[in-house]
């Protein structure tokens, strides 16, 4: 609903053109003609509906994995990268194709979503029936959210997932600007960005794969110093081939976080209080990802290139490896095996 009024909103509404750069300058003498209702509008798609879908759904699936998560995490991690994939081709077609503008793109964005709202509640029994018996009877174990934000490990792995988000949302936003920096055109930009997510996908269901048979500090360990291998080197890279294994690595590096974040709540500090503590670490990448765009912006203008800020980034990210690696895990060994080692 919120995605259809503000369609509406911007269809009927000339305050919505985005202020001109004399604007901008002239901004502290005269006011900025963005509505307030706009802004409630992103807040409750974008702050609440969005952040609110994904803790619900992170929730189900962390309940619902049982003991032995890997494979079905896997399975998650794997469709969620596909049902971005999709999203961002039907919008490409729906452009191709004739959409007006992006506000009849939206408008059809809101039904759908109105569509799925319908549904969900007859969805809503079987999965409630279905989480019964991993809630029924919390384990001695299980912690609140207070006491898992008082042990090392819900800091280590939240700074640490949220790190790779605002890695990933900085380089995705200024890809092109760096791969020209280093003399690549449009055409290697275009083909990473349709291999990457193919590689990442790989990477989910290999991540699901040895979630279930190694400690997800050793799993997050890998991924963050095989990022921190590639954002280090990058700067250096001056042939195709290594911009190739450049945008391999990162994207496989994407698809193991992405995993150990999806897994590592449940098997940290039990499914009792998993959605708030889920919400909490989610809370982290929200912020970590709205910064990346801004690190990267900030630090090239101050320097003129984007290589300084890449290498520091990945040395960021080689601490946080060590970090992941040796941080205890609360809950004992026998809880789930050799996970929780």
């Amino acid at each position: 609903g919120t995605v259809l009024l503000m369609a509406r909103l911007a269809r009927h509404s000339a305050e919505l053109t985005l202020p001109s750069p004399e604007a901008l300058i002239g901004a502290a003498e005269s006011s900025f003609r963005v509505p307030v209702l706009l802004f409630l509008l992103v807040l409750l798609s974008r702050g609440l509906g969005q952040s609110g879908l994904s803790v619900v759904s992170l929730g189900i699936v962390g309940k619902a994995a049982g003991e032995r998560p890997g494979w079905l995490i896997g399975g998650y991690s794997c469709l969620v990268a596909i049902g971005f994939m999709a999203a961002f081709t039907a919008v490409k077609i729906a452009f191709e194709q004739g959409a007006a503008d992006w506000r009849e793109v939206w408008t059809a964005i809101g039904w759908i979503l109105v569509g799925f709202a319908a549904v969900s509640p007859l969805l809503g029994r079987s999965a409630a029936a279905c989480l019964l018996a991993t809630t029924a009877a919390p384990a001695a174990t299980e912690t609140t959210l207070s006491q898992a934000m008082a042990t090392p490990a819900f800091w280590v792995f939240g700074f640490a997932t949220s790190f790779y988000g605002l890695v990933a949302s900085g380089l995705s936003l200024f890809n092109q600007s760096l791969l020209t920096e280093r003399g690549f055109n449009r055409d290697v930009f275009l083909t990473i960005t349709s291999l990457a997510p193919l590689v990442g996908l790989v990477a989910n269901l290999g991540g699901g794969w040895l979630a279930s048979r190694l400690p997800l500090g050793r799993i997050a360990a890998a991924g963050l110093a095989l990022q921190a291998c590639a954002l280090g080197v990058f700067p250096s890279v001056g042939t195709l081939t290594g911009i190739y294994l450049y945008a391999a690595a990162m994207a496989f590096a994407g698809g193991l976080l992405t995993v150990v974040f999806f897994s590592v709540w449940r098997q940290a500090f039990g499914v009792a209080h998993l959605g708030a503590i889920q919400g909490a670490a989610q809370l982290l990448t929200v912020v970590a990802s709205a910064a990346g765009p801004v690190v990267l912006a900030v630090s090239q203008r101050a320097t003129g290139s984007y290589a300084p800020v890449v290498m520091q980034l990945g040395a960021v990210s080689a601490v946080f490896a060590v970090a992941a690696l040796v941080v205890p895990m609360p809950r004992s060994a026998s809880s789930f095996g050799r996970n929780a080692s």
